[in-house]
């Protein structure tokens, strides 16, 4: 009587909701409008993040969304070419709603440094900011010529999972080094991946 009792309850135990999250994304004007959703799995997380690409030091683009993303989603990383930047800032949660506030970014110099390309010569020194603790190298062809681009770069760009997260992206080379400097023309590369020049990351909400 007891095993009967117990497997009827466990079949009439409702089903464990998913989570309620807000959603919105910039439209062509820069406004977003928020609606609510609901998350299509228990496996997701409410999510909010910013994408910012900077050029010559100014802020061209500042693009928020908000709704629903797997965990391994939540990425946070930057890539710093000092002619261009991308700051990827993602911010997940796992309560209703619980996506309301926008990751904050604060360009800080951490004390690294890195070559980096201006055009005539790889020899600049960038003063690397936040999480960027590698120097990159990526060499890319571009119409039928060479283009090298050095600066510094997060943990996550150097390493496995950021083949994944570009894995539909190809056309570059790029390596990773620790230290001052290191990537410098002579540096070995003892991390490789086929990426393309991540001038533009997106959030990725699935």
């Amino acid at each position: 009587m007891f095993l009967f009792a117990l497997v009827l309850g466990v079949l009439v135990l409702p089903e464990a909701d998913t989570l309620k999250c807000n959603e919105c994304s910039d439209d062509l004007s820069g406004t977003c409008t928020e609606k609510t959703t609901e998350c299509p799995s228990q496996n997701y997380q409410c999510a909010v993040g910013r994408t910012l690409i900077f050029q010559g030091g100014r802020k061209i683009s500042d693009v928020k969304a908000k709704g629903c993303t797997l965990p391994e989603q939540c990425l946070e990383y930057s890539v710093n070419f000092g002619v261009s930047k991308t700051v990827q800032k993602t911010t997940c949660c796992s309560t209703d709603l619980c996506n309301n506030q926008l990751p904050d970014y604060k360009s800080i110099p951490n004390g690294k440094k890195c070559f980096s390309c201006d055009g005539q010569s790889c020899t600049s020194t960038l003063n690397c900011e936040g999480d960027e603790n590698y120097c990159i190298k990526a060499t890319m062809n571009a119409e039928g010529q060479t283009l090298t681009l050095k600066g510094c770069a997060s943990k996550l760009v150097c390493t496995d999972q950021a083949t994944s997260l570009m894995k539909h992206l190809s056309g570059a080379q790029f390596s990773c080094c620790q230290g001052n400097y290191c990537n410098s023309a002579s540096t070995a590369s003892p991390i490789l991946l086929h990426l393309l020049v991540p001038l533009v990351f997106s959030v990725f909400f699935l």
